[in-house]
């Protein structure tokens, strides 16, 4: 099974050592990524073309990991930020460091960053060739 994965990293800078929570508008508890098999032939690009056709998916790449992020908030977000399951959230949220979160951390620079099934295209086609989609005009003709 997957495992989830906050986006915290331990290499970032911190901005401050202070919990912000009270100033934040739960960034961490709106979205989840998930690692996925790093692609390796057409078809596994292909695969992540069908992920980043759904709404609200990205796509990235962080210190040669690929992720995919899902944003679609946690159901216990409560209308003032905070948690309504907090003695019973699970482990990743319990285990979730503020010292690196979206609030106080800095940037990721994500390696690559894919937001759009037609962003996913254009890379193919730069790393397979500008032809590499002929291939599904020759199974139209076959039939």
């Amino acid at each position: 099974m997957a495992k989830a994965k906050t986006k915290a990293k331990t290499t970032k800078t911190k901005k401050t050592n202070k919990v912000h929570c009270h100033l934040c508008t739960a960034l961490c508890c709106r979205y989840y990524a998930m690692s996925i098999d790093t692609p390796e032939d057409v078809d596994d690009y292909d695969n992540i073309r069908w992920y980043l056709s759904h709404q609200n998916s990205h796509v990235f790449v962080e210190d040669g990991d690929w992720y995919l992020n899902v944003f679609n908030p946690c159901k216990y977000l409560t209308e003032d930020h905070r948690c309504g399951n907090y003695e019973m959230r699970p482990a990743i949220c319990r285990e979730y460091k503020t010292h690196s979160c979206e609030l106080t951390g800095d940037d990721y620079g994500y390696e690559l960053h894919f937001t759009s099934d037609k962003q996913m295209e254009e890379y193919m086609k730069i790393k397979f060739g500008a032809k590499v989609f002929e291939r599904y005009d020759k199974k139209k003709k076959k039939k």
